[in-house]
């Protein structure tokens, strides 16, 4: 299993778009995500820096893994 990176909510939501979700409403620091196919939805808090175990939970619910995640980032 690969180690978390420090990520912003900011950089979540960029790496997420990649594989099709699209930011759907914000309400105060919560900014919700949405995908059609398959339908997906996640709330990505825009904080500075997520922890470790919102982050895993964020992975988790948009059904990858964590190396692929990290491919998203770059």
């Amino acid at each position: 299993m690969s180690k978390l990176p420090l990520i912003s909510g900011k950089d979540c939501i960029k790496a997420l778009t990649k594989i099709g979700f699209y930011v759907r409403r914000q309400r105060g620091s919560h900014i919700i995500l949405r995908r059609e196919e398959p339908f997906g939805e996640l709330v990505i808090p825009a904080h500075k820096e997520l922890d470790k175990g919102t982050l895993r939970a964020i992975i988790r619910q948009a059904d990858l893994e964590v190396n692929e995640f990290i491919k998203l980032l770059k």
